[in-house]
């Protein structure tokens, strides 16, 4: 029976690197993100590879913040499939660094709404799939402890505020599953990272497809 996973936020960076790592070893992957250019080239590459036992990338192009749009895919998901294997949660919004005085109102809002109250509304809607998963499923979240830096302040709070969230599910789950991963990426070379550090040597950090094969080792 295939492995079947979820990744939010699947149109470039990390996580289409997941996206198309996990599909090329065989997975079904529903890859979720609001750039449809993003999703599409994500998809051609998987499909570029033509590897025998590959998996694919059913697309979902849609916003995380949508709660219907998100509850009636994974409606979709468990009347497809039952269940899910894997849920990695990748999407995130990088507001432009700023004091804490001068943080726009329209990026702080897009900030809690992306960063914080998305994860806590598609908690609930993912947990029962990945609970109906044979051993029960994983949720994989990723870190970037930037809470308290000077210019972070709408980025930093929001990501604080989400793997908050996301440690609390992890020790409420420990016994009874799902697993929850929350791991820290190594600096890499995205546009997240391009927007908060646009004057840095690029050459030095890490290509996201090494550190997608590198993360989804600890699932």
């Amino acid at each position: 029976m295939s492995r079947i996973a979820l990744v939010t936020g699947a149109s470039r960076g990390l996580g289409a690197a997941i996206a198309e790592t996990l599909a090329a070893r065989g997975w079904q992957v529903v890859a979720v993100a609001r750039t449809v250019g993003g999703l599409e080239e994500a998809d051609d590459r998987v499909k570029a590879l033509r590897l025998p036992g590959a998996g694919a990338l059913t697309l979902a192009p849609m916003d995380i913040t949508n709660d219907d749009a998100m509850r009636h895919l994974c409606r979709s998901v468990f009347d497809r499939w039952g269940h899910l294997d894997l849920w990695v949660h990748a999407a995130i919004h990088a507001a432009p660094l700023a004091p804490a005085g001068h943080i726009d109102a329209k990026d702080w809002e897009k900030s809690v709404a992306i960063n914080l109250r998305a994860t806590g509304v598609l908690i609930p809607m993912v947990e029962p799939l990945l609970r109906a998963a044979a051993g029960a499923g994983t949720a994989l979240f990723f870190d970037d402890p930037r809470a308290g830096q000077k210019f972070f302040g709408a980025y930093g709070a929001t990501k604080a505020g989400q793997i908050a969230l996301a440690r609390s599910w992890a020790a409420e789950t420990l016994r009874t599953g799902p697993k929850v991963l929350v791991e820290t990426p190594a600096p890499m070379g995205t546009a997240t990272r391009a927007r908060f550090f646009p004057g840095e040597d690029r050459r030095v950090l890490a290509a996201p497809k090494d550190e997608a094969v590198r993360l989804l080792t600890l699932i």
